[in-house]
């Protein structure tokens, strides 16, 4: 079931949320499990045990981790919690990429197993270690409720498409947490303006995309056009989950942390991994950069840090080579920043440096996007002329008409200028008044537009089917 869908917003969504607040507190916990449990099985219905065993081995593993800390087998619990984790993620999500590798490499005939890929296992092995290897810190307080713990893994408002959210952001609002009003409307605020996001401007963009891979009429400048398309289909898609998920979880008294911070305005490519997935960039940052040394090592070591991080990040997004040589991409591009370019882009003005992280994201993109590293090479060469195609053509420039608004608007709100206006009204009391009426009749315009298209059956991609 997708945010995005008229059924998660006319029928699970206000069935869910009138059996939340009239719910004692004490049952409330229950009623989001029940509902996340729905959630995920209305989507993945065989794939609802794998996440219920996944819940009872991090749980599991918690107490027994609890039980050792202080001996010397203290270790013992969250290496098993780890093997047991990245071993089903692997199994589900890496096992016939392996096998293909293996038949290429030597020229072996052992057949694929074809294992369909869980939505979200990426997502929720990744919030059960972070909770078991907290709680082997002592960074967190053992969950000895299994209720708690389940609602925390299988939160439906981030299950399938992140946040990445750490048992320690919401461990004391699992067990107590207020709500109010103020809340409920600044959730429903920021999850309309994800859902529009998503429904409006990624599903649009991604309109164009779906054309150009289908055209054989293809030029020079249309492959531009559509993998500066994808970049910020991806952005506003991605991004506007986080919001809708961000939003959700403020409507039901929980806080995630934010997972973008406007990655377009960044001047350099480590600017932009700050701003861009924050809860995974920080994820592997804590729980893998850090524990091999960080910086705090030689420069060697530092170098294989670097490489290992990124080789890993891309490996997570998809067992293709295109996502391990996306992940290395950047680990060569962050190397050569801090060694070679740091004084160059110093010197430069800020809208070259500008341009330069532009230019090198579109390109990581292309190679992302691509269905296997052939047709990722096959996009970049067609970028840079070296296909047999014409630079230009009256498709390509029809094309280009016809979406012009919609770049429009996703480039200024790849931007926080928007942000910025509504903040400055809201600090001058004069037109505070003004924004308060103009706020919910805005929400309702777009709620009826995105429903408008819902309806219609417009293109509705679910990009995370890859992750």
């Amino acid at each position: 079931m997708l945010f995005s869908s008229v059924s998660f917003l006319y029928y699970f969504l206000p069935i869910v949320l009138a059996s939340y607040f009239l719910s004692p507190w004490e049952l409330k916990n229950n009623v989001l499990l029940l509902a996340s449990l729905f959630f995920y099985f209305y989507g993945e219905p065989i794939y609802s045990l794998l996440m219920i065993i996944s819940i009872i081995s991090g749980y599991l593993h918690g107490l027994w981790i609890n039980c050792t800390r202080g001996s010397r087998y203290a270790k013992i619990p969250v290496i098993s919690s780890i093997i047991i984790s990245i071993g089903l993620l692997v199994f589900f999500k890496y096992t016939d990429f392996f096998i293909g590798n293996v038949n290429g490499v030597f020229n072996t005939d052992i057949s694929p197993l074809n294992i369909a890929l869980p939505i979200g296992i990426s997502f929720y092995t990744f919030q059960i270690l972070s909770y078991t290897i907290d709680v082997y810190r002592d960074e967190a307080k053992v969950q000895k409720n299994i209720l708690r713990f389940a609602t925390y893994v299988s939160l439906f408002p981030q299950l399938i498409a992140g946040p990445i959210v750490r048992y320690t952001t919401i461990e004391e609002e699992l067990n107590e947490r207020t709500h109010s009003v103020s809340d409920v409307a600044y959730g429903i605020n920021r999850f309309i303006i994800g859902l529009s996001k998503k429904v409006l401007i990624a599903n649009t963009l991604g309109e164009l995309v779906e054309i150009f891979n289908n055209t054989g009429d293809k030029t020079v400048l249309f492959y531009w056009v559509s993998a500066i398309a994808f970049m910020l289909q991806i952005y506003f898609d991605f991004s506007a989950y986080s919001d809708m998920a961000i939003g959700l979880g403020r409507i039901f008294g929980f806080h995630f942390l934010e997972n973008f911070n406007y990655p377009f305005i960044s001047k350099s490519i480590s600017g932009f991994w700050r701003r861009w997935h924050i809860s995974l960039g920080t994820w592997f940052r804590d729980y893998v950069y850090i524990p091999m040394g960080g910086n705090r090592v030689s420069a060697v070591k530092w170098i294989r840090n670097i490489i290992i991080v990124w080789f890993l990040t891309g490996f997570w997004h998809g067992a293709q080579w295109n996502f391990i040589i996306w992940g290395l991409y950047f680990a060569l591009i962050l190397l050569l920043e801090k060694y070679i370019f740091k004084k160059l882009l110093e010197r430069l003005p800020a809208a070259a440096r500008h341009l330069y992280m532009l230019f090198f994201i579109t390109i990581s993109f292309v190679i992302f996007n691509g269905d296997g590293m052939n047709e990722s090479l096959e996009n970049l060469k067609g970028m840079f002329g070296l296909l047999n195609v014409p630079i230009l053509n009256t498709e390509t420039v029809y094309y280009i008409k016809s979406y012009a608004v919609v770049f429009i608007i996703a480039a200024i709100g790849a931007t926080p200028l928007v942000s910025k206006i509504v903040k400055r009204v809201v600090v001058n009391e004069k037109y505070e008044w003004a924004l308060n009426v103009i706020e919910p009749i805005l929400l309702a315009i777009l709620m009826l537009f995105v429903t408008g298209y819902l309806i219609d059956g417009s293109f509705n991609p679910f990009l995370y089917f890859r992750f």
